[in-house]
């Protein structure tokens, strides 16, 4: 690190007499960058307070249900410590995703630990859809989570007890936080790093592993597909029409008679099946047109903007600011064709 960064950080972080104990729970099939890209924030946390001559802040250890080697999805070994007893003292738990979380949800020994470690810890976190975890014993209910874009609907459907947002990179919800998939661990550990440490040895450690401190949008422009949800195929065919004509009118009358419904009843029937005004619905049917266009073609964003119905291309950039939180150009040159 740059001697200058290091002459940055505050005189008196705020960091505690005792180190903060962290524990990263792994299983058979994690994730590697669930578990190792929080660790690595942590570790860079140590490594600027040991360089600059300033208590360590962070103690960290991976833990498993079984001590010893931890094979993750990715093939390389991780290697893990017993669970501690659940009464030891710890600052924040963190429990990463995986192909494993599905064998890890029906662990009846690991979900008893979760729920008494739980209580032990300051704070409770998960990575990835190491929120099934936590969900299955029970520490989400009543609260705001988030997980992998890719697995967001199957989180809320069940567990209805839990209010699932899909393009949050990261939630804090008092106590408990969960992130988004894989490399959002990393974004929510700086975040953690920030509520304990201050904002700039977050971003000290941010531009030493240069990844962003803030990462700009949400996880909905990483996604396949911005998908109308809802809790039946009611309007399937409906949203089926509303993509083939994309240029056409697709103001509410037009809607209802496609439905078949009366207005008033459309537009309360619609709101409570897909969780969106038929505005938004249309907006978000028009984004995805146009993002898919995006990264599929070269053409220019003018011509996308008026093929997709937007009519012109601020109009377009209101509605991708609005959804996915990065304007078109952006867009593209993340995901170029």
């Amino acid at each position: 690190m740059a001697c200058h960064g290091l002459a940055e950080m505050p005189i008196n972080p705020r960091i505690p007499p005792e180190r903060r104990r962290v524990e990263i729970v792994a299983f058979p099939d994690v994730q590697l960058l669930d578990a190792t890209g929080p660790y690595q924030v942590l570790a860079t946390a140590n490594d600027l307070a040991r360089q600059a001559g300033r208590p360590l802040p962070y103690a960290v250890k991976l833990v498993a249900p079984m001590a010893g080697a931890v094979t993750s999805s990715s093939g390389m070994t991780l290697f893990a410590e017993s669970l501690p007893l659940q009464q030891e003292p710890i600052d924040t738990l963190i429990v990463a995703g995986g192909p494993g979380t599905r064998s890890a949800c029906d662990d009846p020994v690991l979900l008893d630990w979760l729920v008494a470690r739980a209580s032990a810890a300051r704070r409770v976190t998960s990575v990835c859809t190491g929120a099934f975890v936590l969900a299955t014993a029970g520490l989400l209910d009543g609260r705001r989570a988030t997980t992998h874009w890719s697995r967001c609907a199957e989180l809320a459907a069940r567990f209805p007890a839990i209010h699932v947002e899909q393009d949050p990179i990261y939630i804090n919800d008092g106590t408990i936080w969960t992130s988004a998939g894989v490399t959002a661990g990393i974004d929510m550990a700086l975040a953690l790093v920030e509520a304990d440490l201050g904002r700039m040895v977050a971003t000290l450690i941010a531009r030493w592993l240069v990844v962003f401190a803030k990462r700009p949008g949400g996880q909905a422009q990483f996604s396949a597909g911005l998908a109308l949800s809802g809790s039946d195929n009611t309007f399937d065919r409906l949203h089926d029409w509303m993509k083939q004509n994309l240029r056409g009118n697709l103001a509410v009358p037009a809607l209802a008679e496609q439905a078949g419904m009366s207005e008033r009843s459309f537009l309360r029937h619609y709101r409570q099946v897909t969780g969106l005004t038929p505005a938004r619905a249309v907006e978000r049917v028009r984004v995805e047109a146009a993002r898919q266009a995006l990264g599929a073609t070269s053409l220019p964003i003018k011509r996308i903007a008026r093929d997709c119905g937007f009519g012109t291309e601020e109009t377009m950039r209101r509605s991708f600011m609005r959804v996915l939180a990065v304007p078109p150009h952006e867009y593209r040159e993340r995901f170029p064709v």
